[in-house]
């Protein structure tokens, strides 16, 4: 068939298949309908925010690339979700990607939507070498402190991978009993692929988890806002007081019991 004598339904099925050869877009150029032109032009747009989102996302590779000129070909990032909410566990995540996997979004997961992190998730999970994550629940948390326990839990994710790293890159948290290479990055989950992914999986996870959580506990409105400190929250823990899950040893909670 001449591509330029296809209806325009038939040229906006194929602009939106993800490979169009060269020689279509060249005859669809010369078409003389605006509705196609159009369609050339929104085309070329998200061609362009394309390239753009595979470079954005290359660059997330320079942390990995670093530990590969050390020798390490494996690599795990490591990330957590939860360390300030009131209520529910901390969850830790690990991913240990293929060298420059190309994951459209890929982000800091608190810079994604919802929608944006589901889909993620399942196209980590397919394409990702290995995937743990680790829930650091509440008992623990009080116990320890958030920062051992999220310590605790980190290296545990990482024993618990079904492929040994040779390195590791952790969002800011050191762990130097580690048997490996690794390195801790200041807002790693931005800056690094591995721990982005890390991220996301973490994240997705806990969410589920506080979604499970508001069936058993409904009044709190844990679907909402996942345990985080807001006015509503704060506001069903001083008319029901706190659950099992609420950790004690965060303000104002912690204050709360000690004059009960």
């Amino acid at each position: 068939m001449n591509r330029t004598s296809m209806t325009v339904a038939d040229i906006t099925g194929l602009l939106a298949k993800d490979e169009v050869s060269l020689e279509s877009i060249a005859l669809f150029k010369q078409d003389k309908r605006i509705s196609v032109k159009r369609l050339i032009e929104r085309w070329q747009q998200r061609q362009a925010q394309i390239a753009a989102d595979r470079a954005r996302v290359a660059e997330l590779y320079v942390q990995e690339h670093a530990l590969i000129a050390e020798g390490c070909t494996i690599i795990a990032g490591v990330d957590e979700a939860g360390r300030g909410p009131l209520a529910g566990p901390v969850v830790v995540g690990s991913v240990i990607l293929p060298a420059d996997a190309y994951l459209p979004l890929l982000n800091d997961s608190k810079k994604l939507t919802a929608e944006q992190r589901n889909k993620l998730y399942f196209a980590i999970k397919e394409q990702a070498l290995a995937v743990n994550y680790e829930i650091v629940d509440r008992e623990e948390i009080d116990r320890v402190n958030i920062y051992q326990a999220t310590i605790a839990g980190m290296y545990r994710v990482i024993a618990g991978l079904k492929v040994k790293p040779e390195g590791v890159l952790i969002d800011a948290v050191p762990l130097p009993e580690l048997s490996m290479t690794s390195v801790s990055l200041i807002g790693g989950d931005a800056i690094s692929a591995s721990i982005a992914a890390a991220s996301i999986i973490a994240k997705v996870e806990r969410d589920r988890l506080m979604m499970e959580l508001d069936k058993e506990y409904p009044m709190y409105g844990f679907a909402r806002h996942k345990g985080y400190g807001t006015k509503e929250h704060i506001a069903a823990i001083r008319k029901y007081g706190p659950c099992p899950i609420h950790r004690r040893s965060f303000e104002p909670i912690k204050s709360w019991e000690a004059k009960s």
